[in-house]
């Protein structure tokens, strides 16, 4: 609460922040479905049904925490049944409009007032807001009754709950739009702050101030009724058993809640990171600009999607060093705004039931720190990522993305898995704690099992491929062995060798099924779950089955085959005998030979096939 507290006291009105400004106390954002505009004296001019959008509002203390059978009214723009004294007229209950102007009268009355909300006021003492919206085409009429008002691509709205909110045209005043009207909201805080409220002593601030006893919800969203403190169940047990009162366990000033409350939901609109119900925010406290701990290397370069390093030229040299020179400079660009001593704070918030919520994570660290852990982060998990055409990138993935890679499609129907695997990798990343070993090797076996994907062979593809380079980077991130992000043609450990091998034969039919233009899965692919399993075994079935594709490659491409072969043996001769007949299973280093010799096959392939295109054109010109 303090550092959310000191976060809007120095953020707010900053000018980097001025497009996105903080909301000022007692309001809240709220959806609204139409705009009414009138004159100074309250006279109508036009209405509109907007499409939802999202607009700021004055709100009391009891007004933004409403609920129950006769919820308070909120003081300025609300729905329409407590806005519209003529409801009752077409079927509405009018009851709840005598609170609503009854408030409003009280403020327009005070010394505290505002030309906006006086307009408004004599506007509604009018009793015409219904039947102006029905003149206009916004609202219709049927039968006596008010018809639901549709929105755009949202579900109908029934007329009583629409919520209005106003401009008012004043003569010298450009800024009509009450909702954008700073000086009306300052007034509205001193109005609902000179009622009659307790004092006592903020334990944030230490000062004697009106204490907040009831304090905000709509956090993560509008509608979101889950909130962080409360203390007003005084027949369960929020506090009785322990206190007499709520105030024993703890009291924080109304305008230090409203600030908090207020900077937090600015930062999660501006760089929540969301799994399911879950958010994770990382911030400077100062509002510097830092990185946020579950983007995936791709977004924290600036460019997602951008193929950093081309995978034809990467593994023509050292890719680590590439990769380690373009990281180091995008952390340099933050820290170039954030100091070593500033504070950055990482929180993540969940509910387990509709009302209350939790902070399940929080960190504080200084501004060196916590660049050097997400550097540390991206560095040693850091691996090619494939996850589509156009979305390829060198880095580490994202823990959502892990948690997919791990889990499946299926994960999509349990988000509490999700929010899991999520809320266990944070630490990793913050805290630099060593990955999950479970979550590596499920990883591992579900990369392993290339059958298990979508059908559709382009999605089936797309999917193993990126599934392939997470539990690489899994793999890479969990071991104490320094392995490169090129092939390591002087590793001689028995699973690095058995994944090249197992990438040579796949290349070796890959070749051949090209060569006779057929789409069909490789035995390599087929065989890669019993082969992670059983690989001295399985490499006999496999070796075995190479025999017609050999043939067509040494009848097609006798080079490409002389090549391969000899690349074969080369591997076979660096076992030693008893790691070759080795049958027990593999570990995750053997994906990382498999991925580092298949994407060195690739590249040489595509030289290959281009010099073909270039045989075959030639020989066709020789022919005419």
């Amino acid at each position: 609460m303090q550092k959310l507290y000191e976060t809007y006291e120095r953020c707010n009105g900053a000018p980097q922040f001025k497009a996105k400004p903080l909301n000022p106390v007692s309001s809240l954002y709220q959806h609204t479905q139409i705009q009414v505009t009138i004159d100074a004296d309250g006279n109508f001019r036009r209405a509109a049904q907007l499409e939802l959008q999202d607009t700021v509002i004055p709100v009391s203390e009891e007004s933004a925490t409403r609920s129950g059978k006769n919820p308070e009214p909120n003081p300025l723009t609300d729905k329409l049944a407590y806005c519209a004294a003529d409801i009752g007229d077409f079927g509405g209950n009018g009851q709840r409009y005598e609170g609503y102007e009854r408030q409003l009268r009280q403020w327009c009355n005070s010394e505290f007032s505002d030309p906006k909300a006086s307009a408004v006021l004599r506007y509604l003492e009018k009793k015409m807001l219904i039947g102006d919206l029905i003149r206009e085409g916004v609202l219709k009429c049927e039968n006596g009754k008010l018809s639901s008002l549709k929105i755009p691509g949202r579900m109908a709205v029934e007329a009583k709950d629409a919520w209005v909110r106003w401009r008012v045209e004043l003569a010298g005043d450009p800024a009509a739009n009450t909702w954008e009207d700073e000086g009306l909201f300052r007034k509205w805080a001193s109005f609902e702050g000179s009622l009659n409220r307790a004092n006592g002593t903020c334990a944030v601030t230490g000062e004697n101030v009106r204490i907040a006893r009831l304090h905000p919800r709509a956090i993560r969203s509008n509608s979101d009724g889950a909130k962080l403190v409360t203390s007003n169940d005084d027949s369960g047990f929020t506090y009785r058993g322990r206190f007499g009162n709520p105030d024993q366990a703890v009291t924080v000033g109304y305008e230090v809640t409203q600030k908090a409350h207020n900077a937090l939901r600015w930062l999660i609109k501006r760089r929540g990171y969301r799994a399911g119900d879950q958010i994770f925010v990382a911030w400077a406290v100062g509002g510097g600009d830092v990185p946020d701990p579950c983007w995936d290397t791709g977004r924290l370069f600036g460019a997602p999607g951008d193929v950093h390093i081309q995978p034809d030229d990467q593994y023509g040299g050292d890719a680590g060093q590439l990769y380690a020179l373009r990281l180091k400079k995008a952390i340099a660009g933050y820290r170039a705004n954030l100091s070593d001593f500033d504070e950055v704070v990482v929180m993540g918030l969940d509910s387990a039931t509709p009302g209350r919520m939790a902070i399940t994570y929080y960190r504080e660290l200084t501004g060196s720190e916590f660049l050097d852990r997400i550097t540390s982060w991206h560095d040693r998990c850091a691996w090619f990522q494939k996850y589509s055409k156009d979305n390829r990138f060198m880095g580490a993935p994202a823990p959502n993305e892990i948690a997919e890679a791990a889990y499946g499609k299926r994960i999509g129907k349990k988000q509490e898995l999700r929010k899991a695997t999520v809320e266990r990798l944070l630490p990793c990343i913050v805290d630099g704690r060593p990955l999950p070993r479970d979550l590596v090797e499920v990883a591992m076996r579900r990369a392993s099992n290339r059958a298990g994907f979508e059908k559709s062979k382009s999605k089936q593809e797309w999917e193993w491929e990126k599934c392939l380079g997470i539990a690489c980077a899994l793999v890479r991130g969990s071991s104490e062995e320094n392995y490169r992000m090129s092939l390591e043609k002087d590793r001689t450990t028995r699973d690095y060798l058995y994944g090249r091998l197992l990438a040579i034969a796949e290349n070796i039919e890959d070749r051949a099924l090209y060569v006779a233009k057929e789409t069909r899965d490789t035995t390599a692919a087929k065989l890669m779950q019993r082969f992670a399993s059983h690989p001295y075994s399985t490499w006999r079935n496999i070796e075995i089955a190479l025999g017609p594709y050999r043939t067509r490659l040494r009848a097609n491409r006798p080079a490409i085959l002389l090549e391969r072969e000899k690349l074969l043996d080369a591997v076979q001769c660096m076992f030693r005998p008893e790691d070759f007949t080795n049958d027990t299973k593999l570990s995750g280093e053997f994906l990382l030979g498999y991925h580092c010799q298949r994407a060195a096959l690739w590249a040489k392939a595509n030289k290959d096939n281009k010099e073909e295109s270039v045989d075959e054109t030639a020989t066709e010109g020789e022919m005419e």
